[in-house]
């Protein structure tokens, strides 16, 4: 990875839709070239996936949440991991050091169905304690800073 390359992947994560063209106007770069750096990227797993942000709420899914969850044994590591991947409504999992072993991000459509997902995963076998945190507004919400893509 170099400048360009940095310079590249911050046209597309303003607007992935842009095309190799217009990338290569912005910064200063051929077209092939572009698609040449884009394709290596994407071979070496720099770019994994190219996707839609959408508004929740517009799309009828009212609630966010956080559940972090406590397993009894890390035995239970493969087999929770396996059972999570499974509910849809859980967009995110996250190992985690801490108090508790796994952070979920939950989105779904109302109170019922987080009451539906959290006994889903209260169920998990290994699962020891729950701690469920509603989002109440998302002040911010970046997969990644622009700006801190450096070339350093």
């Amino acid at each position: 990875m170099d400048a360009t390359d940095l310079k590249i992947l911050k046209c597309l994560m303003r607007n992935a839709r842009l095309s190799a063209k217009a990338v290569g106007n912005v910064i200063g770069l051929s077209t092939s070239a572009v698609i040449e750096r884009i394709r290596k990227m994407e071979a070496s797993k720099v770019i994994l996936r190219y996707t839609v942000v959408v508004d929740e709420k517009k799309i009828g899914h009212d609630i966010t949440a956080f559940i972090s969850v406590n397993l009894e044994h890390p035995k239970y590591n493969d087999s929770f991991r396996k059972r999570v991947s499974l509910r849809p409504d859980v967009v995110e999992c996250y190992y985690m050091t801490g108090e508790y072993d796994y952070l979920l991000k939950v989105v779904t459509r109302n109170s019922q169905t987080l009451e539906d997902t959290l006994k889903y995963v209260k169920y998990i076998t290994g699962v020891s304690r729950t701690l469920t945190l509603l989002v109440l507004d998302a002040v911010k919400s970046e997969s990644v800073l622009l700006e801190n893509l450096t070339d350093g």
